[in-house]
């Protein structure tokens, strides 16, 4: 009974800073990527700021999941849990839409970069044989 009552005053406020977390994480690094771009004059070329906003997103969502989940403890009706239940379907929906966006454009910017590693290096291959026959 009492561990009840406990349960009952105490989890709303987690579940708030839950919440609250979640928001300041999405602000924070929407702001941060703001003003990244910002830097760069609107360049929207750059991905990694777009996977890192898309990574905050994530974990931003996970904290209000989590938050949700606790809710599910105070819940006292059915409606209420199948306004909770459409609420975690979401949010779960739209994390797994996130994770595959990072998963992708990490594996295009991975593609990016190995393709200008090795135009790099064939560039210096050819500079380093234009040094050695201009030596001889």
């Amino acid at each position: 009974m009492i561990l009840e009552h406990l349960m009952e005053e105490i989890i709303p406020y987690v579940i708030h800073l839950l919440e609250a977390m979640g928001v300041f994480v999405i602000a924070f690094t929407a702001l941060k990527a703001f003003a990244q771009y910002a830097l760069k004059t609107f360049n929207f070329t750059d991905d990694t700021i777009k996977i890192e906003l898309a990574k905050a997103l994530a974990l931003g969502l996970e904290f209000k999941l989590g938050g949700e989940i606790l809710k599910t403890v105070t819940v006292r009706t059915l409606d209420e849990i199948y306004v909770l239940a459409a609420v975690v379907a979401l949010r779960l929906i739209l994390t797994f839409v996130i994770h595959w966006e990072i998963t992708a454009d990490t594996k295009h910017c991975n593609e990016f970069h190995d393709i200008k590693m090795a135009k790099d290096t064939e560039e210096k291959k050819g500079f380093q044989f234009l040094k050695k026959t201009a030596n001889h």
